[in-house]
């Protein structure tokens, strides 16, 4: 008689794990859709791996970085727009990432200026008019970390 109702216990409680379990993940999915991105926020899918461009319509980034709305900003004028993004992503390997920044921004028409390569890797391009600088970090507990800068060149003096 006892073992039925341990056994009947049981039944319940694992049942009532599953299901909450199920709203967590529900839940957390929709929480995450809500405040990942913003509404507004322009950004384009490019590709079936999930490259997106986010503000700039002209850096391309991988569909494996998860955007830091909390810790980037823009701005924009009439004449240029500005700013920095970050993303990160556990276990990345820094070197693809690299390849995929040098390929995708000379397809966008930037020139690669110049590289530094090492536990904190920078690529800087150019285009007439504006240029970008891409910081690449590998932090010591494995996460990487990437901020894109892009602003104005900057005009000549006449």
């Amino acid at each position: 008689m006892k073992r039925d109702v341990f056994k009947k216990r049981l039944a319940i409680v694992m049942l009532l794990v599953f299901l909450c379990g199920l709203a967590w993940i529900g839940c957390s999915t929709t929480v995450k859709e809500r405040h990942g991105e913003p509404a507004g926020s322009e950004e384009k899918e490019v590709s079936k791996y999930g490259a997106k461009y986010y503000h700039f319509d002209d850096v391309l980034v991988p569909g494996q970085l998860k955007y830091r709305q909390n810790r980037s900003f823009v701005y924009e004028t009439p004449r240029f727009k500005a700013g920095i993004l970050v993303f990160s992503k556990w276990w990345l390997d820094v070197g693809s990432l690299i390849d995929f920044f040098t390929y995708h921004m000379e397809k966008d028409n930037w020139k690669l200026v110049n590289s530094f390569k090492g536990k904190e890797s920078i690529l800087n391009f150019s285009k007439p008019d504006k240029t970008c600088a891409i910081k690449m970090l590998e932090k010591w507990y494995g996460t990487t970390e990437v901020e894109i800068r892009v602003g104005p060149l900057g005009e000549k003096k006449m």
